[in-house]
């Protein structure tokens, strides 16, 4: 049976090349951007990449070599990429974030530009919440002001010094505590709430109806219904366009008089001159905000300077020795599945995922889709068709898309590197045929078996599914037709490392 020289797909000019890795490629470069210490990163990336360190405040403080060579970042809240800082880079193929926020990436330009964005949602979850508790704690009961005098020297000779010093203390039991955004760190500040006794509601519009019942908790269906209810206010929500400075002068304006505010989610959902004036009104009787919109935050300058009742910290409520490991890990652990899998579906956190696939595809040659995939490699048997033989469904044809030939020969699929000869079973016994493993090319390394999707190439998505499950060497399959019409009922694939039958319908 004759065989057609497989011809490598032109790559696209405009597209980022694959990742190279392996005994014949020079290992990727992987920047941790705006940091110095890579001593957690490096034992997971050593044997995949070279890591290196910018320790920058912005690209125009980004080595050359980096911008030129860098195949992934990492990167914590310090630098800000958009568009323009994007396009500097010539190589990058992934972004992760040290953390769960990603405002301070312009994702959509990313995606655009065939960069994966990550973060790492899961970190810190207990860190964060414990520390809205102390904030809502020293708010409530004025610990850090009260530690603050006696530092000071200030005595407290009776109960009347005490009184005029505790002014504004107040008692948890029996008060509201809403909670906007109620994911992963919303939720664990609601069952903590609940043991101190807050009454707990919350405002989230994306999630569905019920969860409020398996956590007892009180629903509000919108944000001017929660700043009504509530005693204080806690943010838990993420950044975005659409609700960039959430508390401003309006929504205080419908807070109730002398309640307390506390920030540890983003700092650009609060408008500073709206809350320090707010301060000093006493329409807020007092704060705590862990971030700020402009960070590292500085006490002395910007609206909040002189405002009375502010309890501020340096964007730390994340951190613990355990939680910082813990984010670290993660993030350099999706790194390495970028270098070593196949973007983006190896990657568990990607954030741009519909930005990224919405661009230009890429050609099989990225992420180990280059090693001679066989688009059409799978032997697939032919049976019990409805679909006329001439005909072929999908996008399969016979050569480069034009109609099956009648004798059979090789069945093409458009648009990939090759097109590979199929054998043809005797139609009145399609159980007798086995196909000639030299007729057989499969590539085990690629996701891009049939294209990215089995209905593009004329072949269902579960049968797909099965031969990316099931490597090349170990495949026994049934005989295949020239003319691939439809897939027979009953198809059986044996792995024998799996030591399982596998049987699509």
């Amino acid at each position: 049976m004759d065989k057609r020289k497989m011809l490598p797909k032109r790559p696209r000019m405009d597209l980022r090349g694959p990742i190279a890795n392996g005994p014949m490629a020079t290992r990727p470069l992987v920047a941790l951007l705006d940091g110095r210490d890579c001593s957690i990163e490096m034992p997971i990336l050593k044997d995949v990449a070279t890591v290196a360190f910018c320790d920058a405040q912005s690209t125009s403080e980004i080595h050359e070599k980096v911008l030129n060579e860098a195949v992934g970042a990492l990167m914590w809240h310090t630098i800000i990429l958009t568009k323009e800082d994007l396009e500097k880079f010539k190589t990058l193929r992934i972004i992760v974030r040290i953390g769960s926020g990603v405002d301070n990436i312009d994702v959509k330009a990313a995606g655009e530009l065939g960069i994966a964005v990550c973060n790492v949602p899961g970190y810190g979850v207990e860190e964060v919440a414990d520390t809205t508790l102390c904030l809502i704690l020293n708010l409530y009961r004025r610990t850090y002001w009260l530690a603050n005098m006696v530092r000071e020297g200030k005595k407290f000779t009776g109960p009347e010094q005490v009184r005029e010093a505790a002014q504004g203390c107040a008692r948890i039991r029996g008060d509201t505590l809403g909670i906007v955004g109620l994911g992963r760190i919303g939720s664990a500040v609601a069952l903590r709430a609940k043991a101190f006794g807050f009454n707990v509601i919350f405002y989230d519009p994306y999630l569905p109806d019920g969860i409020e019942k398996s956590l007892g908790l009180t629903r509000v269906y919108t944000l001017q219904d929660l700043l009504f209810q509530s005693d204080c206010v806690s943010l838990h929500c993420t950044l975005n366009e659409h609700n960039h400075h959430l508390i401003n002068e309006f929504t205080i304006k419908q807070m109730r008089p002398g309640a307390f505010l506390v920030n540890t989610a983003r700092g650009g959902l609060v408008d500073d001159d709206s809350l320090a004036a707010a301060l000093k009104q006493g329409r807020i009787r007092a704060a705590a905000l862990d971030v700020h919109e402009n960070e590292p935050y500085n006490v002395f300058q910007g609206p909040l300077k002189d405002a009375p009742n502010l309890l501020c910290t340096p964007h730390a409520a994340f951190y613990s020795d355990a939680s910082c490991t813990e984010l670290r890990e993660m993030a350099a652990s999706e790194i390495r599945r970028a270098i070593v899998g196949r973007i983006p579906e190896c990657l568990r956190n990607c954030v741009n995922k519909e930005y990224f696939l919405n661009a230009s595809g890429y050609p099989e040659g990225i992420n180990g889709g280059g090693y001679y995939a066989a688009a059409g490699g799978l032997p697939v048997q032919q049976a019990h068709s409805t679909t006329p033989h001439d005909q072929v469904p999908h996008s399969v044809a016979a050569g480069a898309g034009g109609p099956t030939p009648a004798g059979g020969g090789a069945a093409a699929v458009p648009g990939l590197p090759h097109s590979i000869p199929l054998s043809t079973p005797d139609p009145s016994n399609h159980h007798s045929q086995k196909p000639d493993a030299s007729d057989v090319t499969f590539d085990y390394c690629a996701h891009a078996h049939f294209g990215g999707g089995g209905e593009e190439c004329g072949l269902p998505s579960r049968e797909s599914a099965v031969a990316l499950a099931v490597p090349w060497y170990l495949l026994l399959t049934e005989a295949v037709g020239a003319a691939v019409s439809s897939v027979h009922r009953h198809q059986q694939y044996w792995d024998p490392t799996a030591k399982a039958l596998f049987q699509t319908r």
